[in-house]
């Protein structure tokens, strides 16, 4: 039993409509109150998003929130995400343009981002379809580019994202997304933190 609450929030370009699209929302949307999975949340974005002012701030936010969780984690989203400049009829130089995914999988434990699918490192991707099949094989997809299995003092770095970590006798504590845990042999251990909480579907 995981101790976190787990959500799946999948990012999709309306209409919702074309397979297999579809398909993949509703194998995801089977995983909801599994062993794993709590909630699966559906969004919509478009296509292009402005990049200046014009632009939706909602999707932009989401954008940038993914990016800095990859170059924490020393991978890419760039693809599936891309920036163009779009020609008009109005602006002699163009619109700068962010495309999105026609599917991208986020995924959180409480409210840390702990991983965003599709992305790559060193030639490898790891996409959505193999996230779902880890995801209903019984275990949580985990991002490309391990931490260092043994840490050291001076590689004492957050499992989940990548933080400095702060020793207390033993228990590590993440101070930029909470998480708690033990240096093992193999890696690290998470422990359960004391109290709960109210889980609530991420607002990205």
């Amino acid at each position: 039993m995981h101790e976190d609450e787990t959500t799946l929030v999948c990012h999709v370009r309306a209409p919702l409509v074309a397979d297999p699209i579809e398909s993949r929302v509703e194998t995801l949307r089977s995983l909801e109150d599994g062993p794993l999975v709590d909630t699966v949340v559906v969004r919509s974005w478009p296509e292009t998003v402005r990049l200046d002012d014009e632009g939706d701030h909602e999707t932009l936010a989401r954008y940038e929130r993914f990016r800095s969780w990859a170059d924490r984690r020393g991978v890419s989203i760039r693809p599936p995400f891309e920036t163009r400049t779009r020609s008009s009829i109005v602006e002699e130089d163009g619109v700068d343009v962010l495309v999105t995914p026609t599917l991208c999988l986020a995924v959180y434990r409480e409210e840390r981002l702990v991983g965003v699918f599709p992305h790559a490192a060193d030639g490898e991707t790891y996409t959505v379809e193999e996230a779902v099949d880890t995801l209903r094989s019984g275990e949580l997809p985990r991002p490309l580019g391990s931490i260092d299995p043994k840490p050291t003092a001076e590689q004492r770095r957050c499992p989940d994202c990548e933080g400095a970590l702060v020793n207390g006798q033993g228990v590590f504590i993440c101070p930029d997304c909470a998480w708690v845990g033990a240096a093992t042999a193999d890696g690290w251990a998470e422990l359960p933190t004391a109290g709960t909480r109210t889980a609530e579907a991420p607002s990205d």
